[in-house]
């Protein structure tokens, strides 16, 4: 891979990074104290899921990070990138249920129909990047074990020269 593009990438995980920590330090306290006149529950919950929200993009830009290391190496097709993955999976999965999570939270309340429905929307299209990451992996484990098969070959092609 190019390391341009690996560096530009890194670049973004950087300030997405940075980015979300901004939000998690100073924007959660201001939406707390905005939602000041809610019922303590349903401030604290949608606090929670909002922060959880968060977190999750944290995981996954944290778990890129390696994953382009070992792709600078040429060792991404290994088993070790399956762990970061993995993860990221769950943690864009785990977005997905909160995203539904907040709509849920919004639906009882104020906040007009459609936009519940296009929370729900967003959620499906979250849990539908969670799948595509998903067969993702599974191309990865299929060249991974194409990977060991060719390294099998050639080291049975040494044996016999």
């Amino acid at each position: 891979m190019n390391a341009l593009l690996i560096n530009a990438l890194r670049v973004v995980i950087v300030l997405t990074l940075a980015g979300t920590l901004f939000v998690q330090l100073w924007m959660m306290p201001v939406i707390w104290r905005d939602l000041d006149g809610a019922p303590p529950v349903l401030r604290t919950i949608f606090v929670v899921i909002l922060v959880l929200g968060v977190l999750t993009l944290q995981v996954s830009a944290v778990c890129v990070w390696p994953l382009l290391a070992m792709v600078r190496r040429g060792s991404v097709f290994s088993d070790a990138a399956f762990r970061y993955v993995d993860v990221i999976i769950v943690a864009i999965a785990s977005a997905a249920v909160l995203t539904f999570a907040l709509a849920v939270l919004l639906a009882p309340g104020d906040v007009a129909p459609g936009i519940v429905g296009l929370i729900c929307g967003a959620a499906l299209i979250i849990g539908g990047v969670a799948l595509i990451v998903l067969v993702l992996r599974l191309l990865l484990s299929q060249a991974v074990a194409r990977e060991r098969e060719a390294e099998r070959l050639r080291s049975e092609l040494r044996e016999v020269i």
